[in-house]
C-alpha cells in the first residue's frame, strides 16, 4: 500500500512495482477510477514525489455519467477493457481526437490538462510516481541540515539543527557537596579497611595466644587433695573399683566430666609417680587416655582421666546383666586394630618406652564412636628406647593377663612382649566373650581352628573376622617372649592378613610343645615385615 501526501490528506493507492535503481513507482487506484484522483492531484505539490516524466501531451476529461451503459457495452471491446464506465464515469482522451471516435458526444467535457503522464496509463488506471533523494552537500557544508522546500519545484532549503534538550544548569554548591561527599566516604572506607586489617591481626594474635594456653593445659595439672575432693564432690559418685584403686566421678571448673582414680598402693615418697606422670602427660594419641593432672600429696596417689560415657570395653564383652552387648564382628576388629595402634604408639611413639603391664578390657574405654583408649597407666613403667629387657622387683598386673615372664623368669626376660601377651589374651576374650569360651581352656581356640570343632557364624566375613583375631591371639599368647609377634606385626596382620594366609601357631599347652618354639613356626608374612629394635 502507498500513501501519496496531499493537501487533502493521504491519498491511497497500491503498489504495484517498485524501480530503485530509477527511483520511480507503478501504483493503481482500488477504486479503479484513477482519472478522478488525478484532477485532485495534477496541480498539486507531493515532494518528495512527482509523477514520471514522459513526453508532454494534453489530455481531455469527460464526464459520461449520464450515458446508458446499454449504449457503451455495444462499444469497442478494447475501449471497454481500458476504462469502465461502470466504475468510473470519468473518460479521457488525447485533445486531437476526435469524440466521435470514442463515441464521446453524449458526455460532457469537464477540461484539458498538459501533463507528462502517458494517457494509456491513465486508461490502464495507473500512475507512476519518481522521487529523488534532496541534494543536500551545501547544507551539510555549513553544517545545517536540509528538506524539501515546499515553495519551489523540488528545491531544498537549509535549516539549523536545534537542541531541544534542555541544558541542566548545577548550583557550584550542590557540585562541592557531592564532590565532599565522595570524598569523605572514600576515605571512611579506606579507615574501615584499616581498622578490619588490625582487627584481624590482632584476632589472629589472640588466636595464637590461645593455642598457646591451650597447649599449656593439655600438660597434667598437679592438683591437691583438697581439689579432688572438689572436683569429685566429696567423692560423691563412684564409677568403679578395680585392682588398685577407686574410681569416681568428677567435674571441673570448665564443666569436662572426668575420672579421677584413686590408688591403693602409696608406698614411698612419690618420686616415681612424679617422674612416670610427667612422661605420661605428654602422651597425645587418640587410641590412649590422656591424663588431665594428678595429685601427690601425702600418702594420697590420684590420677585424673578423662570420662567416657560408655565405660570400658569388659562391660561390652561380658554386660553384667546378662544382656546381648555384642557389637558385631567388625566392630570388635576396629577396636583390636585402635588397642594396638595404642600399644604401638606407647612401646614406639614418645621418647622413652612406656610399658602398661595391665593392658585388660577393664582399662580400655570407649568413647561415643567406639574409639578404643587404653587407660590406667598405674602400674606403668619407663624404660629406654633402645632396651630390651626390663628389670622387675614385683609381678605387676592382672592374674589371666599377665605375661608368663612377669611371675616367673625361667619363661624368660620382662621386654615389650609382655603387653604383647596381655593383648593377645584380650583379643581371645573378646572373641571368646561372644561365644561363650572358657577363655582358661585356650586349647579349646586351637580345636576350633583346626576343624575339630565347628564355629557357628552364619556370615562368612563374619567368621573370617573371628578366625583371624584368634591366631592372632594365640600368636601373642605363646609362652616365649621371642615368638610373640612385635605390635607393628600385630597391627599388619590385623590390617591386611586374610585368615587363609596366617598360620596357626603352635599350641603351648601340649606337653610335647617346646617352651622355646622355633621361629620356623611363625607365619611366613611376619618375617617380611619390618623388625622393630625393642
Amino acid at each position: 500500500m502507498f500513501f501519496l501526501p496531499t493537501t487533502w490528506g493521504p491519498m491511497e493507492f497500491l503498489v504495484v512495482e517498485i524501480y530503485y535503481k530509477l527511483e520511480w513507482i507503478l501504483v493503481i487506484d482500488p477504486e479503479y477510477c484513477i482519472p478522478k484522483k488525478f484532477l485532485k492531484i495534477h496541480n498539486s505539490s507531493f515532494l518528495p514525489y512527482r509523477f514520471h516524466s514522459e513526453s508532454q501531451t494534453t489530455i481531455a476529461f469527460f464526464n459520461c455519467s449520464s450515458v446508458g451503459k446499454q449504449h457503451l457495452r455495444n462499444q469497442d471491446q478494447s475501449f471497454q477493457k481500458l476504462q469502465n464506465m461502470i466504475t468510473c464515469p470519468i473518460y479521457i482522451s488525447r485533445s486531437s481526437d476526435s469524440v466521435l471516435t470514442w463515441d464521446l458526444a453524449s458526455c460532457t467535457k469537464m477540461l484539458d490538462v498538459n501533463t507528462h503522464t502517458a494517457v494509456e496509463n491513465l486508461r490502464k488506471n495507473w500512475l507512476s510516481f519518481s522521487w529523488q533523494k534532496p541534494n543536500c552537500s551545501v547544507c551539510a557544508a555549513n553544517g545545517k541540515k536540509c528538506r524539501w522546500n515546499n515553495g519551489t519545484e523540488g528545491g531544498t532549503e537549509c535549516f539549523d539543527c536545534v537542541n531541544k534538550r534542555k541544558t541542566i544548569h548545577i548550583p557550584k554548591s550542590l557540585i562541592f557537596a557531592a564532590t565532599g561527599s565522595i570524598v569523605l566516604g572514600l576515605v571512611t572506607i579506606i579507615f574501615i579497611k584499616i581498622y578490619l586489617y588490625f582487627r584481624k591481626k590482632e584476632e589472629d594474635q589472640v588466636r595464637v595466644d590461645k593455642f598457646l594456653e591451650d597447649y599449656r593445659a593439655q600438660q597434667p595439672t598437679r592438683f591437691s587433695f583438697a581439689d579432688i575432693k572438689r572436683i569429685t564432690n566429696g567423692f560423691k559418685e563412684k564409677l568403679g573399683e578395680g585392682a588398685h584403686g577407686k574410681v569416681f566421678k568428677g567435674k571441673l571448673s570448665n564443666e569436662i566430666l572426668v575420672a579421677v582414680k584413686i590408688l591403693n598402693n602409696t608406698e614411698g615418697d612419690g618420686k616415681e609417680f612424679i617422674s612416670e606422670v610427667g612422661i605420661m602427660g605428654k602422651i597425645h594419641h587418640i587410641n590412649v587416655v590422656r591424663l588431665l593432672g594428678f595429685c601427690a600429696e601425702g600418702i594420697h596417689r590420684v590420677l585424673v582421666y578423662n570420662l567416657f560415657s560408655k565405660g570400658s570395653l569388659q562391660s561390652f564383652i561380658f554386660p553384667p546383666d546378662n544382656e546381648d552387648h555384642f557389637m558385631g564382628w567388625e566392630m570388635l576388629q576396629k577396636i583390636g586394630i585402635g588397642i594396638a595402634r595404642g600399644i604401638e604408639y606407647l612401646h614406639q611413639g614418645c621418647s622413652h618406652s612406656i610399658l602398661h603391664f595391665d593392658i585388660n578390657p577393664h582399662n580400655v574405654l570407649l568413647d561415643d564412636t567406639l574409639t578404643p583408649k587404653i587407660s590406667d597407666f598405674g602400674l606403668a613403667k619407663l624404660c629406654s628406647m633402645n632396651c630390651s629387657v626390663v628389670s622387675m622387683t614385683a609381678a605387676r598386673g592382672t592374674l589371666g593377663y599377665m605375661a608368663p615372664e612377669v611371675l616367673s623368669r625361667n619363661f624368660g626376660n620382662v621386654s615389650l612382649k609382655s603387653d604383647i601377651y596381655s593383648y593377645g589374651m584380650l583379643l581371645l576374650e573378646m572373641v571368646a566373650g561372644r561365644k561363650n569360651i572358657d577363655i582358661r581352656s585356650l586349647e579349646t581356640f586351637h580345636d576350633l581352628l583346626e576343624g575339630d570343632i565347628h564355629i557357628h557364624i552364619d556370615d562368612e566375613c563374619d567368621y573370617k573376622i573371628a578366625k583371624k583375631l584368634a591366631i592372632v591371639g594365640l600368636w601373642c599368647i605363646q609362652w616365649h617372649p621371642g615368638n610373640r609377634p612385635s605390635i607393628k606385626s600385630v597391627i599388619q596382620m590385623l590390617e591386611t592378613g586374610e585368615d587363609n594366609q596366617l598360620t596357626v601357631p603352635p599350641n603351648p599347652f601340649h606337653p610335647t610343645t617346646s617352651i622355646t618354639t622355633s621361629e620356623s613356626h611363625f607365619p611366613r608374612q611376619i618375617f617380611q615385615m619390618e623388625v622393630i629394635q625393642e
